[in-house]
């Protein structure tokens, strides 16, 4: 098998027994769970789009290790055309789905690990290069669903992890065998856990000469024994168990987010990508967070798309389509949602190939990109808020709108113009309220944030790679000094 049906990877997901806990009480049958079931139909959308004929070339790609087709979120960037297809890709999906997709952090982490494992190998003699090309045949293979962490609790930001009262608040080495490693903590804001086959975990920062115990990278199945989830609280979530379709905002699609605790986990050696090569775990994370960084450029645009498209409907039935003030708005949305993708593309077009013979961005470019995405992503809601109006905020629920006493009522008043459906504009209010506070302003907002590092993350990395010296040159040259 290489590329799975939409049908087959809703039934291997579904095979998955998790140590999970919702609302303080275990769920067996998360599948089943109105809270976590519309989190899987973004997944299976990777899926069904790479069966179909028109969108091959985006969704799929041809690998380098066995020559087979497979689904481009397990595949090894080989060009720089790889790397634009990649954001090319996630645009597509935003845009089908509205929301996030869940895969592109283990797509990620794959590339960075690849390119990793190839240098310490090359230092220290190690074989973790060709241990990762074994488990990654087996992904694309079954293609499977990786999940990604690198993000630990971090317990006092001020101290190191080898200065923390707690040890386990970064993901550590607690035991060595054999024929394995066993490992204790914890990696939280995991994207899509729940609906991923492995899971391919990273350290969270660069380590240093003491703390090889966290410099860790390995992957297990993410039902592995010892795995507890505990699932993440987001805005409006409770509404999807109502009886109430619309007021969800979109019913079919929505993010998930994990906190999962390792609790004593062994890791066999043949999956063990990294133990104690402290001085290539900043090399790791800097190649994961440029890729992750590009990415964003793909995907939030493609929700940008969704939501303009929502806004400049709602200015249509709100009768305000034509004003100068409303078009303005709408091209200034425009505006800043192609320099998002713009950027993620700049980044790919620029990219480079690494001495393992995969290719990477250019981080200067991708962290650009991401700067620009923890600012324009809120710009464009509050656009998108003020044409909307305040109903947003205000409007009552479904079950008063199909009420007997009151629906009538609502729906008179709710009335703009007479070609307007009153439903219709009911479910594009609780859509853009969702895009802007309930479960996909969570990913579109705070994720543009917070996702991929913090806005900080992004200005230290672009201070590093400003070549201020070579700039300074230039003018030497120009002026003769």
């Amino acid at each position: 098998m290489t590329l799975k049906t939409p049908e087959e990877y809703l039934e291997s997901i579904k095979k998955q027994r998790y140590n999970l806990y919702l609302f303080g009480e275990k769920i067996d049958k998360w599948y089943e769970h109105p809270i976590i079931a519309p989190t899987i139909n973004p997944v299976i959308k990777t899926y069904e789009l790479a069966q179909d004929p028109q969108y091959q070339d985006l969704m799929t790609a041809i690998s380098h290790l066995t020559g087979e087709r497979v689904n481009r979120f397990t595949h090894i960037h080989q060009s720089t055309e790889d790397l634009i297809k990649k954001v090319k890709m996630q645009r597509l999906l935003a845009q089908q789905t509205g929301c996030c997709f869940q895969r592109c952090v283990g797509m990620d982490g794959l590339n960075a690990v690849f390119s990793t494992t190839f240098e310490i190998d090359e230092k220290y003699g190690t074989d973790y290069h060709q241990a990762f090309i074994n488990w990654l045949q087996y992904i694309q293979s079954e293609d499977l669903t990786v999940d990604g962490a690198m993000t630990d609790p971090k317990g006092d930001r001020g101290k190191r992890p080898s200065e923390q009262t707690d040890p386990d608040l970064y993901l550590r080495i607690v035991e060595e065998k054999k024929n394995g490693i066993v490992v204790r903590g914890a990696k939280i804001h995991q994207t899509g856990f729940l609906n991923s086959h492995e899971v391919l975990c990273m350290p969270t920062l660069s380590m240093r000469e003491n703390e090889t115990q966290y410099a860790i990278s390995f992957a297990v199945n993410t039902a592995t024994e010892g795995i507890t989830c505990i699932y993440g609280r987001q805005p409006c979530d409770t509404r999807k168990m109502e009886d109430c379709i619309c007021d969800v905002g979109n019913p079919k699609f929505c993010g998930q987010e994990i906190f999962v605790i390792f609790e004593d986990v062994f890791v066999p050696k043949e999956r063990i990508f990294m133990k104690g090569e402290y001085d290539f775990s900043g090399p790791l994370v800097e190649r994961f967070a440029g890729y992750h960084r590009q990415s964003y450029g793909g995907c939030k645009s493609g929700v940008g798309d969704i939501i303009i498209g929502a806004t400049a409907l709602m200015a249509e039935y709100n009768g305000v389509e034509n004003a100068s003030a409303v078009r303005e708005k709408l091209v200034e949305m425009v505006h800043l949602n192609e320099t998002l993708y713009s950027c993620g593309i700049a980044c790919s077009y620029e990219g480079h190939q690494t001495k393992a013979g995969n290719y990477e961005i250019d981080f200067l470019l991708a962290n650009v990109c991401k700067q620009n995405v923890t600012r324009f992503p809120y710009e464009i809601s509050r656009l998108s808020e003020d044409i909307a109006g305040g109903i947003l905020a205000t409007l009552p629920s479904e079950k008063d709108l199909n009420s007997e006493e009151v629906g009538p009522l609502l729906k008179k008043y709710l009335q703009t113009s007479e070609t307007v459906n009153v439903e219709n504009r009911f479910k594009l209010i609780r859509f853009l309220e969702n895009a802007s506070m309930g479960t996909t302003g969570l990913s579109y907002k705070i994720e543009s944030l917070h996702g991929a590092g913090s806005p900080q993350a992004q200005r230290i990395m672009i201070a590093r790679q400003a070549h201020l010296d070579q700039k300074k040159e230039l003018v030497r040259k120009i002026l003769d000094l």
